[in-house]
């Protein structure tokens, strides 16, 4: 994900080790380094101009990274984590909104840009799809951080939905689907990150299209359903007879 790193409320895992945060501080300036470079020269950057921007011996950077389109991957890789965490925090209380309308939540203070690094991050990733086709390896690289996001996607929305394993697997699949068209998409063209034609817009936007079939976005943590009494079970369309899910068997 193209965000900038921000204070986020999700639990804290244990400390790294000093030697790891120095190793995780040098890999995320080297992929800030290489994401501006090619976002402004495209894919004829080398791996000894990144080395030499980042202020590394070439020797150091093939110690982090087997290829220089391998080096912008911890930047998208820390707007992943940063999405996924805003979204397990903003659900975890007693008070938490139905597991959709948190993901749109979620999705759209992630594309949008709270601070200059932020608004930084996405330019450098409109660079960066903007130099994919002309670089298949930088391509693959974009795709597999998706694929590594859809799948610490599934046990946040798992917890929040207490859906079945299809049905959590489909909420992720659509859910980071919208994320990664959105910005491909803002990306393509030349609108202010922060405007009405910006990813955050448009990914909510895909969010409600690819998600509209999935009635178990509509339920709460713990798998409570969304709506009260004999209501309607939400955005998604009536559910079973209380507002909640139906019996899968009875599907």
């Amino acid at each position: 994900m193209p965000t900038a790193p921000r204070p986020t409320a999700a639990p804290t895992p244990a400390r790294p080790s000093l030697t790891e945060r120095r190793k995780a501080e040098t890999q995320l300036e080297i992929a800030r380094t290489a994401a501006a470079l090619f976002a402004d020269r495209g894919p004829g950057v080398t791996a000894d101009e990144i080395a030499r921007a980042s202020g590394v011996a070439l020797r150091t950077f093939y110690r982090y990274f087997r290829t220089k389109e391998d080096a912008v991957a911890p930047l998208l890789a820390v707007g992943v984590r940063q999405w996924i965490g805003d979204l397990a925090a903003a659900t975890a209380g007693p008070d938490a909104p139905p597991a959709r309308t948190a993901l749109e939540e979620a999705a759209r203070r992630a594309l949008t840009p709270a601070d200059e690094p932020a608004a930084e991050a996405l330019r450098w990733t409109r660079g960066l799809l903007r130099a994919m086709p002309g670089d298949p390896a930088l391509r693959a690289v974009w795709h597999r951080v998706h694929h590594d996001s859809e799948e610490e996607l599934r046990p946040v929305l798992a917890r929040l939905t207490g859906a079945d394993p299809l049905a959590v697997r489909l909420a992720a699949a659509a859910a980071n689907t919208a994320m990664r068209v959105a910005v491909e998409e803002w990306a393509a063209g030349d609108t202010r990150a922060d405007g009405p034609h910006g990813p955050a817009e448009l990914v909510v936007r895909g969010m409600r299209a690819l998600t509209a079939g999935l009635a178990d976005l509509d339920g709460r943590p713990g798998g409570r359903p969304g709506g009260q009494g004999g209501g309607d079970g939400g955005a998604g369309g009536p559910e079973g007879p209380a507002g909640g899910r139906q019996d899968p068997s009875a599907r």
